[in-house]
């Protein structure tokens, strides 16, 4: 069996300073300098990091039942997150994704991008020309109002569109428990826990809300219409025993699934148009595939296919800037990785945004460069160099959902003009819950023929 390397750490609390610190930097390194499993100690708990496609492919696939969701994480956020999707584990997940499934299914998907760039349009008709804009305010803004109208068939309020600062209190707090080395249970008053039990009370009043608005309305039952989405299938379900999901359960999917849906789009959507503004010549390929393609009406499903350089630019933002930049689960039991044992009760890491730009993989993997992701150079990849939505049977429920938004939202707003940023600065990521820009990213939109 061979002995796993890692960074020595200091004597009480291992790698955990570096880790809290600068978590990407702290795996990018560790990867360079220890290979392709590496044993980490975060205080008192034992971690590996994976940084190789085949070992990954084990965890998430070849041996995904010998692992769970990392109870270190999940411990620590089910206030936020409940039982939803992203948290359960067993034959009450497995229930509620096969439930949740039907609604992205193709013929659902179709409706769902005319919502898509509906809202895309009418966020770039309230832009005005060269008006000063944070992307990532606007980009959410956006994909909130997507997710309402697509799972909710809910028009935003001003309480539904507090949702995203609540989530943003909720992240900042939960971070800092991820920090710290033995964090306090939720009920201790101390003023993170208070801020961010406060920020829960408020985005369950939200969707509460939502809940009791669609009980009242005398379709709940009729899944099967024109209207169906996701809130129309949970409210639809019974179990075994005739019985419907409890409040409770519509309020931990619909939180899930709110966030989920439209948190990591909205930080996609930042990111690409963050690299495309900083490579004037992409911008224009972009821009002339998009003017091509659609002229002057508004894209819909059937132009997902006729736009592969918008497709490959937002594969390629996907790669530079994973909103889910780290993946984590628990093994059950031992697991061997090439001569590596994992132990029972370990947590394993494997991270989309150091495999993303492992240069064995990519050519100049720092540069942003569409290009890479056209013709038959993607099929020569391994399998798990490239997971921008995790992978095996916990792979992100809505991938395609969320990539034919991004396609038709990048290509509705190049067919009119083209965003610029207003300092040439780097903006440094910050690693959340989800992948943000440690400060804003401020930017102008400029309407073709504008100047």
């Amino acid at each position: 069996m061979t002995a796993t390397p890692g960074p020595k750490g200091s004597l009480l609390l291992g790698n955990l300073r570096e880790f809290s610190q600068d978590m990407l930097g702290f795996f990018t390194r560790s990867a360079r300098d220890y290979g392709d499993v590496v044993r980490l100690r975060l205080a008192d708990r034992t971690a590996f990091l994976v940084n190789h496609p085949a070992h990954i492919e084990t965890v998430l696939v070849r041996q995904h039942e010998r692992f769970i969701k990392h109870r270190f994480f999940w411990s620590r956020v089910r206030a936020l997150f409940g039982q939803g999707l992203v948290a359960s584990e067993g034959a009450y997940w497995r229930q509620q994704r096969l439930l949740m499934q039907s609604s992205f299914n193709r013929e659902h998907l179709a409706r769902y991008t005319q919502i898509m760039v509906a809202e895309a349009e009418a966020t770039l008709a309230r832009w005005r020309d060269g008006e000063l804009r944070d992307l990532h305010e606007e980009f959410t803004r956006l994909t909130l109002h997507i997710a309402l109208r697509v799972f909710f068939s809910a028009e935003p309020t001003q309480r539904t569109l507090g949702l995203a600062r609540a989530f943003t209190a909720a992240a900042e707090e939960i971070i800092l428990r991820l920090r710290m080395p033995m964090p306090l249970p939720d009920w201790v008053p101390t003023a993170g826990n208070r801020r961010y039990l406060d920020a829960v009370r408020q985005l369950e009043a939200a969707v509460y809300a939502i809940i009791a608005e669609r009980r009242r309305s005398p379709d709940v039952r009729r899944f099967k219409t024109e209207r169906s989405d996701l809130l129309g299938a949970l409210l639809a379900a019974r179990d075994e025993a005739g019985r419907p999901l409890s409040d409770r359960q519509l309020r931990d999917e619909a939180i899930t699934m709110l966030l989920a849906g439209h948190e990591t789009t909205a930080l996609a959507l930042v990111w690409t148009w963050y690299l495309l503004a900083r490579d004037p010549g992409a911008a224009q390929v972009l821009e002339a595939e998009a003017r091509g393609v659609l002229g002057g009406r508004p894209a819909g499903a059937a132009d997902l296919d006729a736009l592969p350089y918008t497709r490959a630019v937002v594969q390629e933002g996907l790669r530079l800037y994973p909103p889910a930049y780290t993946i984590g689960r628990e093994a059950r039991a031992e697991v061997r990785l090439d001569g590596h044992s994992i132990p029972k009760g370990a947590t394993v890491f494997m991270s989309p945004w150091v495999m993303h730009r492992d240069p064995r993989y990519y050519e100049e993997p720092e540069a942003f460069r569409p290009e890479r992701w056209l013709g038959d150079a993607p099929a020569g990849l391994p399998r798990f160099a490239y997971f921008p939505f995790g992978g095996g049977a916990r792979v992100c429920i809505g991938n395609t959902f969320a990539l034919s938004e991004l396609v038709l939202v990048m290509a509705t707003i190049a067919r009119q003009g083209r965003i610029y940023l207003t300092s040439d600065r780097a903006i440094a990521p910050r690693p959340l819950i989800t992948l943000r820009p440690a400060e804003p990213i401020n930017a102008r939109f400029i309407l073709r023929g504008s100047g």
